[in-house]
């Protein structure tokens, strides 16, 4: 006998509840169509239950059918709504239903089952048949079969998102105590957390993207499992990296970057998600003072001043993400690197690795990681250099070309100086209110050096369009150009950086006149 449901009601806004309507007229068109099958029931699932009783807004929307596949259901629905008496009734104009798309299963991405989604009265809207799954030892990808609403429920990742809304009833349906839960702000899983996470261990990372995305905390049996080597080694053997990737970027974009931080710290995930597997023998990193990179990001986005660090170094939603992604690879950074004897290209930085193999960062994620990794020491010099007020701090050249060189190198030369920022942090950062004025004299170092850059005017030096160009350059040595013009051009730009208000190239051509033999310029 199933298990009575805890109720209760959430009231719909008017786009709802036109939807709902044109769903409860396709289930009727089917019932009508097959009188002697079990009618059909559905049932809003998930997110979208979760999210409207926090009173939250939510444009995705997945509904569950009992009796049908979702795809069935769905091409019921654009059936009938060609009917013109369908298409008044529900006041329904060219742009409320869109066209029907098929996602088909692709476990690695975590879909066991083929979804259908189309697009109507505006909100995303996924349609898939209630389900049970029996997972073997050896892989995370279920056996699915058709279940009931209990059923269904009890197979997802925490008791939250086991919520669902049935249409008929316009009535809430808790089978796993989610209602209590989310009273509570807990996050707790429908079943055993040993048995959630060995069937599903990437339920591991779901559960703290959960907790920090809704300000919730991870019930306490969960924590202590979380951790489990057995588990651990489950999400490194049966899991993809870029599964692993996905759900640690939705983390990173979220609503609280540092709070899923912390808790991969605290529950010990580090070491399982931010490595390469394919390298058992990578030396691991010291993480006992990593909380003070993510501490130190999280305290200066807090700070929204138009010159602050943070309004200076990071400036979109992307750079955003890239910079809590830098503070997270932060303890890599004080890994010695194996010295490279052999001929050709050196091999990857561990850093580079936990980026690229641990999380599937892209390549333009990786080759910022990377730059900064390589590019931190002189970054850290000249930062020094204008704290002890060196002689060299006023040359504009020195600072411009730099910042040039860095850019170039993997772009984003703001964030290298940024993630240089974090890993100092982890050596000087406090957590504790005592630790105010040293927090407060670590920070002014830096802002120092930014405004320092600013002051010689170098901040755009990568996009600075340069006084001559090659050919220009090439016609007044009166030489044809040659492998001499990547450096020749270099000198040209470091003069026009000494020369911010020169319109005449004749002293830039002159002073590589001067190092043609340098440069190994043919003479004219």
């Amino acid at each position: 006998m199933a298990t009575q449901p805890a109720t209760t009601t959430i009231p719909l806004t008017p786009k709802e509840a036109q939807l709902k309507a044109l769903l409860l007229d396709t289930a009727e068109y089917v019932n009508n169509s097959q009188p002697s099958a079990e009618p059909v029931i559905l049932r809003w699932a998930g997110g979208w239950v979760r999210d409207r009783l926090l009173g939250i807004e939510s444009h995705d929307i997945d509904t569950a059918v009992n009796t049908m596949t979702g795809e069935a259901f769905a091409s019921k629905i654009c059936e009938l709504c060609e009917q013109p008496d369908v298409v008044e009734k529900h006041h329904i104009n060219g742009t409320d239903i869109g066209n029907l798309y098929k996602i088909a299963k692709n476990p690695d991405k975590s879909k066991h089952l083929e979804t259908t989604t189309i697009k109507l009265f505006g909100f995303d809207v996924d349609f898939v048949n209630l389900r049970k799954e029996t997972y073997s030892e050896d892989s995370r990808n279920p056996q699915m079969e058709f279940g009931t609403a209990e059923e269904d429920a009890l197979r997802r990742d925490a008791t939250v998102n086991a919520l669902f809304y049935n249409l008929n009833t316009s009535m809430v349906e808790d089978f796993t105590s989610g209602l209590v839960d989310m009273e509570a702000k807990l996050i707790r899983t429908p079943l055993g957390p040993f048995q959630t996470f060995m069937d599903d261990p990437l339920r591991v990372l779901r559960l703290v993207r959960f907790a920090s995305r809704l300000g919730f905390t991870i019930d306490h049996a969960a924590e202590e499992v979380m951790g489990n080597a057995n588990v651990l080694d489950a999400l490194r053997l049966k899991i993809s990296r870029e599964r692993v990737g996905v759900e640690v970027e939705k983390m990173l974009k979220g609503k609280d970057p540092r709070r899923s931080l912390q808790y991969i710290n605290d529950l010990g995930l580090y070491h399982t998600i931010f490595t390469d597997p394919t390298k058992p023998n990578m030396p691991l990193p010291d993480l006992s003072r990593w909380h003070c990179a993510y501490e130190c990001l999280g305290h200066l986005f807090r700070n929204h001043a138009p010159k602050s660090i943070s309004n200076i170094l990071v400036q979109t939603d992307e750079a955003s993400y890239y910079a809590w992604t830098l503070s997270a690879l932060a303890p890599w950074q004080l890994i010695d690197e194996p010295e490279h004897t052999g001929k050709g290209k050196p091999p990857p930085a561990f850093i580079t690795l936990a980026a690229r193999e641990g999380i599937k960062a892209p390549n333009k994620l990786c080759d910022i990681v990377t730059a900064a990794h390589r590019n931190r020491a002189d970054i850290l010099a000249l930062k020094i250099a204008v704290v002890n007020k060196d002689s060299c701090i006023n040359e504009r050249d020195r600072f411009g070309m730099a910042i040039r060189q860095w850019d170039a190198r993997g772009g984003h030369w703001r964030l290298q100086v940024l993630f240089s920022l974090l890993v100092e942090a982890m050596q000087h950062w406090g957590v504790n209110a005592k630790n105010t004025a040293e927090n407060d004299n670590f920070l002014s170092e830096w802002q120092l050096f930014l405004d320092h850059l600013q002051d010689l005017d170098v901040m755009d030096a990568p996009s600075m369009k340069r006084i001559i160009d090659g050919t220009q350059l090439a016609k007044a040595l009166n030489v044809k150009p040659g492998k001499w013009m990547t450096g020749a051009l270099e000198i040209c730009v470091a003069w026009q950086l000494r020369h911010p208000d020169a319109k005449d190239p004749s002293g830039a051509v002159e002073e590589v006149d001067k190092k043609r033999k340098e440069l190994g310029i043919p003479s004219s």
